[in-house]
């Protein structure tokens, strides 16, 4: 595959700082919430957060795309259409909508199209709006809901996490002028996302509000209806996802972003990950944005918040549930010789465990089901292995594998500073310099009036160090020719002389910086959608939602699930992951029940033709099987 091939790695960012870092360590763009209008409700940002994290990203040419990827009440589209037309104002490249309320506004906001008295060409439409992403909360999960999107208007769509590198190719191939984003790593969702509608029957905080609440990382118990229980704790908890072996996979079959799920995770997370698939992408392609940057520490997925991984569906089914523990496993560590008066001896120096544990250190171990875990206090080296002295009393047996969720050393690696700077080449000549970028930006000034040098080799060597300095700039150079003299200039005066040649050199990049154009939006057929369903699964939380369906031949006949809750058993998440296929029951008639820890009872549904579980609400009676 061609490295000219270009693809964008996309970073999340709760924060202004982790934005910064996200770039710095090499992201091709960022996406940041902003108001409480995002599907993370508490990784919300200020507007004039956000402008510093634009004002920094364009200066590397990446980009920022804000999430307002919430459905909408009536009340709120009015804000959400200022939002919008604010993030536009202030450079904002992209911005993500799940709702198609706040679509039908913004396209009654385009002025129409006119025609000129002496010309029948067709005058541009006027955006308030930049390009729009259709969120993964849009249930893009087949070739149909993509293309409607497509046909709409919207610039890129961010796939469902349940596509196999098959659909994705067949999506890509019937809209090749379509960018396609598709998640490459972090935590899963376990329903269809746009779908789950759990947290919300539960105890109304709606998935689709920016709210929920992981009702999947909960406990619960499975029963099939004669009363059969089975010990599957978790029984919707999946690994994380991690799809780091299918890289040249997925750009071959039509993926242009690579996006990095984790808008509540910390810096340390997200350089570790962003800077892991920033080598690891440049293997394969050419980045979408500017500079290099150099890391003081070893990218290693395993050492950061993960319960495990999976590729999910990418390659067809595999084992992706976690039935163990929600929280996070870290990495295969050591194994347990013995345990004698609450010291461990541990093997660490095998092909297997080739690692060393330090005091403070977090280990978990998986005991009777469930991960259990302790912080080091001490350690000793021995002939046999290491001892290790837990902070607390724990029961644990000879063989027993050890995990590290908490690797001190390596979090203390993760604090040091990330430069990324952008590659210059000098040309001296004619009493000028001029400096081209990587880019191939170019600025050309004079040189600073001066005496001649006594000693020219000296003064050119001189030149060379001093404006080689490139320090915290935001560039660095690749190369200096010197094709004619240069005027004797103390180092003070290179320096400051460098400087200024850096400042309008950043200047000109941003100045040359090209946001895309949002696209025209329109109405279009929606029919052809089978997956469609005009039911409260159509998430309609406003008049306009409802209008724009109308407008595109479909009238809705229920209002969002969170607007009020159906009188009737109704499914309140889809899912890929089976329970029956986890628990080795596939050909098994049984039918099954899941019970939370409040003895509330969900029944379940298989598709099998579709290889699909939905969960269903308590029936109205309260039925209890």
């Amino acid at each position: 595959m061609s490295s000219a091939f270009k693809t964008e790695l996309l970073a999340p960012a709760k924060n202004k700082e982790t934005a910064f870092e996200a770039i710095n360590c090499g992201a091709d763009a960022v996406y940041i919430g902003a108001a409480s209008f995002g599907a993370r409700h508490n990784a919300c940002n200020s507007l004039n957060d956000i402008q510093e994290v634009v004002n920094y990203a364009h200066k590397f040419w990446a980009k920022v795309y804000v999430t307002v990827n919430t459905i909408l009440t009536d009340e709120e589209l009015d804000e959400a259409v200022e939002l919008v037309k604010d993030l536009d104002r202030i450079g904002v490249d992209a911005v993500l909508i799940q709702d198609m309320g706040l679509l039908n506004r913004l396209i009654k906001l385009q002025q129409p199209h006119t025609h000129s008295s002496d010309s029948l060409n067709v005058q541009p439409a006027k955006y308030i709006y930049p390009p729009l992403h259709a969120s993964t909360q849009c249930d893009n999960r087949d070739l149909e809901k993509v293309s409607f999107l497509y046909r709409i208007g919207l610039s890129r769509v961010v796939l469902a996490r349940e596509l196999s590198l098959g659909q994705i190719k067949e999506i890509h191939e019937a809209n090749p002028d379509l960018e396609l984003e598709a998640f490459v790593h972090g935590s899963l969702c376990v329903s269809f996302s746009g779908q789950c509608y759990l947290s919300e029957f539960i105890g109304g905080r709606s998935a689709n509000r920016g709210e929920c609440a992981q009702p999947c990382r909960k406990k619960y118990r499975v029963f099939d209806t004669e009363g059969k229980e089975y010990i599957y704790p978790y029984a919707l908890c999946l690994k994380d996802f991690n799809a780091s072996a299918h890289i040249k996979e997925m750009i071959e079959s039509g993926v242009y972003s690579f996006k990095i799920e984790g808008r509540l995770k910390d810096v340390g997370y997200v350089k570790n990950v962003v800077s892991y698939y920033r080598q690891l992408l440049d293997k394969y392609s050419k980045k979408s944005s500017s500079g290099k940057s150099i890391y003081p520490f070893t990218p290693d997925l395993e050492k950061s918040f993960n319960r495990g991984f999976t590729d999910y569906f990418l390659k067809g089914r595999t084992d992706c549930f976690n039935p163990i523990s929600p929280k996070s496993r870290g990495k295969l560590t050591g194994k347990v010789i013995s345990a004698k008066n609450n010291a461990l001896l541990v093997d660490t120096k095998t092909d297997i465990y080739p690692h060393d544990i330090y005091p403070q250190d977090g280990l978990c171990f998986i005991n009777n089901n469930d991960l259990e875990g302790f912080l080091v206090n001490k350690v000793e080296k021995t002939k046999d292995g290491i001892l290790i002295y837990p902070n607390r009393k724990i029961n644990i047996k000879s063989g027993t594998e050890l995990y590290r969720n908490l690797d001190v050393q390596f979090e203390k690696e993760l604090l040091m500073p990330v430069k990324r700077q952008i590659g210059v080449g000098v040309n001296i000549f004619d009493n000028k310099i001029e400096l081209k970028d990587e880019d191939n930006i170019s600025i050309t000034l004079e040189l600073p009036s001066g005496e001649q040098a006594n000693n020219q080799e000296k003064m050119n060597e001189t030149f060379i160090k001093q404006f080689s300095k490139t320090g915290k700039s935001d560039f660095y150079i690749e190369s200096i020719n010197i094709n004619s003299d240069i005027p004797f200039m103390p180092v003070s005066a290179i320096n400051q002389f460098r400087r200024e040649c850096f400042e309008k050199l950043m200047e000109k990049r941003l100045a040359s910086y090209k946001r895309e154009e949002p696209k025209e939006l329109s109405y279009t057929d929606i029919s052809s959608v089978s997956s469609f369903t005009p039911d409260y699964r159509a998430n309609v939380h406003n008049k306009e939602a409802k209008d724009f369906y109308k407008r595109c031949g479909c009238n809705i006949k229920e209002w969002s699930l969170e607007s009020k809750n159906p009188n009737r058993q109704v499914e309140l998440m889809r899912t890929k992951h089976c329970i029956k296929y986890a628990l080795n029951m596939c050909k098994s008639p049984k039918n099954l029940i899941l019970q939370d820890e409040k003895g509330v009872q969900y029944p379940l549904k298989f598709d099998c033709n579709k290889c699909e579980m939905s969960v269903m609400s308590p029936k109205p009676d309260n039925t209890v099987y």
